[in-house]
């Protein structure tokens, strides 16, 4: 009976493990991501935003920067008609999966035009493919050029912050 009741008991922990995605599952995201960032840099328009869901928002490195897909798409079609819109790589990513596998998080260190850079997101599946939910471009600035970046950028963003304090907080 003390063996059965081990067994069971055994069987119940593994049973309870939450489900992990193995390699197959990461690797396709990381390709699905590379295939986006590819879609930019080959200005593949409707491969880009095809990858977002139709309510996906995008934010850039300026504060001003928050766009639904729409208005992301009305800002960077002239770069796409261009024939090249911008070519970030990634150099480091994790990957991060929700319990029901459905949904993943991640970050990114790319290589872009602006040197290093954070990507972050949020991926969503639906009829088995991926699409970005919401996406999060951040310039990297190193802690010792801190206080520089923000006398550059001090003037432009107290006036925007201010903005943006409802009447009742002031």
């Amino acid at each position: 009976m003390k063996t059965y009741s081990i067994a069971l008991f055994f069987l119940l922990i593994v049973s309870c493990k939450p489900l992990q995605p193995n390699t197959a599952d990461i690797n396709q995201v990381n390709q699905f991501l590379d295939a986006w960032h590819q879609a930019a840099s080959n200005a593949d328009y409707s491969r880009y935003f095809d990858a977002f869901t139709p309510d996906g928002i995008f934010v850039g490195t300026d504060a001003t920067e928050y766009w639904t897909k729409q208005e992301f798409e009305v800002f960077a079609k002239p770069f796409f008609d261009r024939g090249k819109a911008w070519d970030f790589k990634a150099v480091e990513r994790h990957v991060y999966f929700s319990q029901d596998q459905k949904t993943v998080w991640f970050d990114e260190l790319l290589s872009t035009w602006m040197k290093g850079c954070r990507g972050s997101g949020v991926l969503v599946q639906s009829k088995g493919k991926w699409h970005i939910k919401q996406y999060v471009l951040s310039m990297t600035i190193p802690n010792d050029n801190t206080n520089a970046v923000i006398q550059l950028k001090e003037k432009a963003e107290s006036i925007l912050l201010q903005s943006k304090i409802p009447k009742s907080a002031q």
